[in-house]
């Protein structure tokens, strides 16, 4: 589950802005934007422990030695494009519908240049929390950090990234309509 919260995170880094009166929409661009970003995830995966208690001795080896594996191969960077539209700068920050009923986003810092948000969540029995701080270095670069923290039965997995991303023109492509 924290994989894809972080995914949705990262997907959704330009949606943060006026879902509460004391929300200022950071100052971007709207049109196809080109992000980069390189994370690490270190410690256990925190799968809820009735989920290890099916899987078979060998699957559960299997899983511990990928997830060993990955954490091996250190920090990872991947490159995507997305579409910030108007309507995009209304919705909350994160997440899909799942995530808006489980988690609180907290508005730490908010202005046209800059965004901090500590979000605490309870998904399936964890609890993640992490902070995401944005920076509009002016409306066509961004840049900023995520930082979370997941658990559930025992294991612990802390997430870090950080991301830049840069606008590339005012029309999306079709695939990231």
């Amino acid at each position: 589950m924290i994989v894809r919260i972080s995914f949705s995170l990262a997907a959704a880094v330009f949606c943060a802005a006026a879902w509460a009166a004391d929300v200022t929409p950071l100052n971007v661009k709207t049109g196809q934007w080109e992000s980069t970003m390189t994370g690490e995830a270190t410690g256990q995966l925190p799968i809820p422990q009735d989920m290890l208690d099916k899987m078979t001795p060998d699957q559960r080896a299997k899983m511990e030695a990928m997830m060993k594996a990955r954490g091996m191969q250190g920090p990872r960077t991947s490159v995507y494009k997305s579409c910030l539209k108007k309507e995009d700068l209304t919705k909350p920050a994160f997440g899909n519908d799942e995530t808006q009923k489980s988690c609180k986003q907290t508005i730490v810092t908010s202005s046209s240049s800059k965004m901090e948000i500590h979000m605490d969540c309870e998904i399936g029995g964890g609890k993640q929390t992490g902070t995401f701080k944005f920076e509009a270095l002016d409306s066509s670069t961004v840049k900023g950090t995520m930082q979370m923290t997941a658990s559930n039965g025992g294991r612990v997995m802390n997430i870090n990234n950080n991301f830049s991303a840069k606008w590339v023109g005012p029309a999306c492509s079709e695939s990231n309509k």
